[in-house]
């Protein structure tokens, strides 16, 4: 009997001594945070704190990316010129998005791509509306930053400002976006 005991309070004990040498979420986030640097460095970005003064219809040079405010370790980069004929989009519209998700790592995947094949009508979400399953705080933060129906964006998003899924499992992604709005 009293060896059941023993054992039963030693089982605490040993499962605090396996969780210390696993990853902590705050580990987890450094690690994170070191491969988007890496991916940084590894493709030769340089990021800035506000956006690129450009004539109008002209693309931001092509390897500067803003860091978008108030979402750490987040990226911006405006890669179609800015069509401001085009619809201006404010938050409370609904616009489509067509797009592709790719790793970060030394050998990105792409993860993810929307197309017509996919399906007739692309994703769609309400901007600024944080509740919408559909997009991630780095979707509705570059869709004002894009500002017109069909611009194009390439953003490096962490995992904090990314899908529940990816912040869940702490990997961070690089996503090609273009809206559209919907009328």
């Amino acid at each position: 009997m009293n060896k059941q005991i023993g054992i039963w309070l030693l089982l605490p004990v040993m499962a605090m001594m396996v969780s210390c040498k696993g990853n902590t979420y705050s580990k987890l986030l450094k690690k994170e945070n070191k491969l988007i640097d890496n991916y940084l460095s590894r493709m030769e970005i340089q990021v800035v704190n506000k956006d690129p003064e450009v004539a109008q219809g002209e693309c931001w040079p092509e390897k500067v990316y803003v860091h978008m405010p108030g979402l750490e370790h987040c990226y911006f980069h405006l890669s179609s010129p800015v069509d401001t004929t085009k619809d201006v989009i404010l938050s409370g519209h609904i616009v489509n998005v067509r797009y592709r998700k790719y790793g970060l790592g030394d050998y990105p995947d792409t993860i993810q791509v929307w197309t017509t094949d996919d399906g007739g009508i692309p994703p769609s979400f309400t901007v600024g509306d944080m509740a919408d399953p559909n997009a991630c705080a780095a979707w509705h933060a570059a869709v004002l930053k894009m500002k017109y129906s069909g611009a194009e964006c390439k953003i490096i998003c962490p995992s904090t400002a990314g899908f529940d899924e990816d912040n869940s499992s702490v990997t961070p992604y690089g996503y090609d976006l273009r809206v559209t709005k919907r009328k």
